[in-house]
């Protein structure tokens, strides 16, 4: 069976990048002169520190997801068309400010120099990292974050979490301690962060301060492993190549010689190869080739994310000989549709975000509202009441099903159509009678209108709701919470997942009235008097007749006791 978790999940920068050309990068109170071309930038391209060592894994082969907050906004939506067109699957909340941006200045030598506008990447909070995105994270056998972005309290919630599942983690010291301390956080989650990092990779500015008063790569390594404890330390030296210190290894790897054309990106595709690397489980030695393969590539193309599939050859062609055999033998990248197109894509993110909403759904749902629920309903009923279910829009749907259902297993319901409540229809709902109402807002007026009529009316109103503290909420009795965050789809508008919710709901209530009543294969035969389930449950009330116990006082198995007599099952052959 396939192994339906991911190889690496990330959480950090998502950027759009708009670069420019210059003549050179110019410092402090300097100007310079450049042609019209230099001066526009062009066309806005797929960046960040963390998507793109999630493109370059990808590239690899590596199954790969990326979680956090995004604007709802242009820049978004270019963001997750490059996520799809390389299958990067995700799980966002498009509730930040705006996504995250890039101006970014290269020379004729490759060289650049990045001014980030941190934007909603910088507004996710350390609550929501469980409470939003868990069940997406839980998906993976390794997780990778940064010090670049994120504030520094959300990436120790993201460690801290892996921990607590045994994730091996991957964290990115992308900019220097000091950088860090003035715009994302305190010296305590500094400090706390670098230590729960299973694996460091610090860039070599990074890592001058953190290993203060060493200069050599290699003995900054050990020096920043022996002080925070992690499994190993990766410091990456640009043309030199790279340097790791690891339990048995201490080893400096060379770079491979290539045109550089972009620098941009380059440190974030080594992590990308160290993440496949770490995955297939190579040594040391072959993980620094590796990675540093993968950033030779991504520095001999313009920008920081990979264009296509394709930059795996380039890689695989650096190493030579020294092609890892898991990187011979990984599959998992898509092949073409005929138009070009990707078969992954948006498809595969929504069936990835129904999986990961509705482990929250289970996470988040109370059983005891259920329970009352339950009550609630057998109560009307002993009293000579009826259930009706009733909602407006997609919900409406959902109404008839959980009806449909509810009379199914035994308990006595009927569709009432909520706009129709005010215009006649009320007259369906005894004071007596329970009445069900679905909105995954919980604010829809005709609804609410309906509800407001149902309770003047003295009917038990049950809202089942992703509103907690909606207009209908307010008006139930009982409440049963299923929050959704995100619809899933490119607009994350249709109702698509919050029904997904509601149909949920209504099974587990139907569940529980089931059990409650003690429903008998004799009843649900006679009420499923045609098709293949009424046949099934004939032939199961048979069989449990048939497999009597051999003293004959006792009740049959397969009989039940009914109103005091004893009732065969439908289909027994006496």
């Amino acid at each position: 069976m396939r192994d339906r978790k991911l190889d690496a999940v990330g959480c950090g920068s998502m950027v759009v990048d708009f670069f420019h050309h210059t003549p050179r990068i110019i410092g402090a109170d300097e100007k310079i002169l450049t042609d019209a071309a230099g001066l526009r930038p062009a066309a806005p391209a797929v960046g960040g520190v963390t998507l793109n060592h999630l493109g370059w894994a990808r590239v690899l082969g590596l199954n790969v997801g990326i979680f956090g907050k995004m604007g709802d906004d242009r820049n978004g939506e270019l963001l997750r068309a490059g996520m799809n067109a390389l299958g990067i699957r995700h799980h966002l909340t498009l509730d930040g400010s705006a996504s995250s941006s890039a101006t970014i200045f290269v020379d004729p030598e490759g060289n650049r120099a990045i001014y980030m506008v941190r934007g909603a990447t910088a507004e996710l909070r350390p609550a929501e990292v469980r409470r939003r995105h868990a069940a997406f994270f839980r998906t993976a056998h390794l997780a990778t974050t940064e010090i670049s972005q994120l504030p520094l309290a959300t990436v120790v919630a993201i460690l801290e979490f892996a921990r607590a599942q045994a994730i091996p983690t991957l964290l990115d010291v992308d900019v220097p301690p000091s950088d860090a301390l003035a715009t994302l956080g305190a010296q305590a989650d500094l400090e706390r962060a670098l230590s729960l990092a299973t694996y460091l990779k610090p860039a070599k500015a990074a890592a001058r301060e953190l290993a203060a008063g060493s200069r050599e790569p290699l003995r900054m390594a050990e020096t920043i492993r022996a002080r925070y404890g992690n499994r190993a330390v990766v410091i990456t030296d640009g043309e030199r190549g790279c340097a790791i210190a690891a339990a048995g290894a201490a080893v400096r790897i060379p770079a491979f010689r290539i045109r550089q054309i972009d620098a941009t990106g380059a440190g974030d595709a080594f992590l990308g190869g160290m993440l496949a690397g770490l995955r297939w489980g190579l040594d040391w030695p072959a993980i620094g080739r590796l990675a540093n393969a993968t950033g030779a590539v991504c520095a001999a193309h313009p920008g920081g994310f990979p264009s296509g599939f394709e930059r795996r050859a380039e890689i695989l062609s650096l190493l030579g000989e020294n092609i890892p055999q898991a990187a011979q033998t990984s599959s998992d990248i898509p092949a073409a549709h005929a138009d070009g197109s990707e078969p992954f894509g948006e498809v595969a993110s929504f069936f990835d975000l129904c999986l990961a909403e509705m482990g929250e759904l289970r996470d988040a749902i109370d059983l005891r509202a259920i329970g009352r629920a339950v009550e609630a309903i057998r109560g009307a009923a002993a009293d000579g009441g009826r259930v009706h279910v009733t909602g407006v829009g997609k919900p409406e749907h959902v109404a008839r099903y959980a009806a449909s259902i509810l009379c199914s297993v035994g308990t006595m319901a009927t569709f009432l159509h909520a706009t129709e409540t005010l215009h006649g229809s009320l007259g369906q709902v005894d004071p007596r009678d329970i009445v069900i109402a679905i909105s995954n807002s919980g604010e829809t007026a005709e609804l609410c209108a309906a509800a407001r009529a149902i309770r003047d009316h003295g009917a038990h109103l049950i809202a089942i709701t992703g509103g907690r503290d909606s207009a209908l909420a307010r008006l139930a009795n009982v409440v049963i919470h299923a929050p959704v965050d995100r619809e899933g789809g490119l607009l994350g508008l249709a109702p698509r997942i919050s029904v997904l919710a509601q149909v949920m709901v209504v099974a587990a209530l139907s569940v529980a009235l089931e059990a409650a009543r003690g429903l008998t294969l004799e009843e649900y035969s006679r009420w499923h008097q045609a098709g293949p389930l009424g046949d099934a449950a004939r032939r199961l009330a048979a069989r449990r007749v048939q497999a009597r116990p051999e003293d004959g006082s006792k009740t049959p198995r397969g009989l039940t006791l009914i109103g005091g007599r004893r009732r065969r099952p439908l289909g027994d052959p006496r």
